[in-house]
């Protein structure tokens, strides 16, 4: 379905024209811009390996690891508390700023998540409770590749501490410029937030070792129960891998974002927040989907004015060309908004007429930016929602990381006698209706005279005591 008559230009994205055609919920699925299959097999192959070396053989593999990967040789993996307190002191006035303002509104709308408990009496003494409580330990995963993600600290550490975890870690790559430590802006934001346990691990390596633990002489990473945290497609995979061993939130990899616009977009800032996500990495994903051939056009041309301007123009250049990115060319508003449903971006920003009522008629996404005024980026640091978000599709099936995500709910369940009795005769006939008599046997129990059930543990009690005639001759 890629175009090569649409009369647009390819320098960058490739243009995919369904005008015309009438797609059903499938091929619309298949039809919309992926990561390229054969890099995802890949990943599985590789995390797979990785997590199992670090499971079997601990801080060896942690080692052998961040030589590999980050060229560093490690000596103490956890960071010392000392260096913790000198990145807070080192942070640059204007970024400590930043950071504290983005604290502060993600902490408030984390709080404003936290799930409320229930209480429901369904008969007179019958009631029921669902409770919400927080897991003990979770992992949060810090990314440091191509990039420095301090805001990443806060969007892992603000929800978790507003659910009530009682103990976090954090990991983040080793640096070879920082003498093996993760990046200081990195550890400043952790610092802010109170975060005293962060260890010098990346990658799937660093999630392997917070679902498993390990132990470093006096340090000792225990087990957590959940994991969160965005990184590239083998923290994704090792996600998927790891979810038999503890929770985890989105499989937040690669990152991507579509822009759903008419021809009352600006082209100058649709193709800019096309740009700031290709930023990330070469093989993010930035989809354009229009119904507007002179809108496409008109980014096409931004694009040549803007991507050699970047700072980072190879890696957008790369992530602009990759399969993974692409226009989208559609008949209509109807099929733009189908098209973003199948889609399923970790972000999608809205630029069409009435934008705010069309974002109300998208299903799926992990976050969506409603108008001209409200970029990805301001998502990202400091807008108070969460930007780590489900990528991949995976939007159709899954929220981006939330309070609730370091919560689990239990149910509690507590009937009187009178409550109990008056289901009795349902309980027996169903578990009858599954051949489990003695379900039913531990309802109808209950319902008998105190008197006769200790007549029977009396005569049972006598039974077992009588003494053992004794034998003849």
């Amino acid at each position: 379905m890629t175009s090569t008559d649409s009369g647009l230009p390819e320098a960058y994205l490739r243009v995919i024209d369904l005008r015309g055609q009438h797609l059903g919920w499938d091929e619309l699925r298949r039809a919309v811009p992926r990561q390229a299959a054969s890099s995802v097999a890949e990943a599985e192959d590789s995390v797979r390996a990785i997590i199992e070396d670090v499971r079997t053989r601990g801080v060896g593999a942690l080692r052998e690891l961040a030589q590999r990967f980050d060229g560093v040789a490690q000596h103490r993996i956890r960071v010392a508390p000392e260096d913790i307190e000198q990145a807070v002191a080192g942070l640059d006035p204007a970024v400590r700023h930043g950071l504290e303002t983005a604290i502060e509104r993600t902490r408030a709308f984390a709080r404003a998540q936290r799930p409320r408990d229930a209480t429901v009496e369904v008969a007179p003494g019958a009631t029921l409770h669902h409770r919400w409580k927080a897991v003990r330990r979770a992992g949060l995963y810090i990314p440091g590749g191509l990039a420095v993600y301090p805001s990443s600290v806060v969007m892992n550490v603000v929800p978790a501490q507003a659910a009530g975890v009682e103990s976090v870690v954090l990991c983040s790559p080793p640096q070879k410029e920082f003498g093996g430590l993760p990046h200081p802006v990195v550890l400043g934001a952790a610092g802010l937030l109170g975060v005293d346990e962060v260890w010098a691990v990346g990658g799937a390596q660093s999630l392997a070792a917070m679902a498993h633990g390990v132990t470093d002489g006096q340090d000792v990473l225990e087990p957590v129960n959940t994991l969160s945290g965005p990184g590239n497609i083998f923290v994704a995979t090792a996600k998927r891998q790891l979810r038999s061993v503890v929770g985890v939130d989105a499989e937040a990899g690669t990152t991507e974002i579509a822009v759903l616009a008419d021809d009352s977009a600006d082209p100058r800032f649709v193709a800019a927040d096309l740009i700031s996500q290709a930023e990330h990495d070469p093989a993010a994903g930035s989809v354009l989907i229009t119904d507007s051939p002179e809108l496409a056009r008109a980014v096409a041309h931004e694009f040549a004015a803007q991507v050699p301007a970047a700072r980072h123009r190879e890696r957008i250049a790369t992530a602009l060309r990759g399969p993974q990115s692409g226009v989208v060319l559609t008949d209509g508003l109807e099929q733009s908004v189908a098209v973003a449903d199948a889609y399923a971006a970790e972000h999608l920003e809205i630029h069409t007429r009435d934008a705010r009522a069309v974002a109300g008629r998208i299903r799926n996404a992990g976050a969506v930016f409603v108008g001209p005024y409200s970029p990805v980026p301001l998502g990202d640091y400091a807008a108070g929602s969460n930007h780590v978000l489900p990528t991949g599709g995976t939007a159709v099936f899954t929220s981006g990381l939330q309070t609730a995500s370091f919560m689990k709910a239990v149910q509690v369940i507590e009937y009187d006698r009178e409550a109990l009795a008056q289901l009795e005769g349902d309980i027996v006939a169903l578990a009858a209706s599954e051949d489990l008599p003695a379900h039913g046997r531990a309802v109808t129990i209950r319902s008998e005279p105190a008197r006769v059930r200790a007549d029977s543990l009396v005569q049972d009690g006598a039974e077992a005591a009588s003494p053992t005639p004794p034998r003849e001759g």
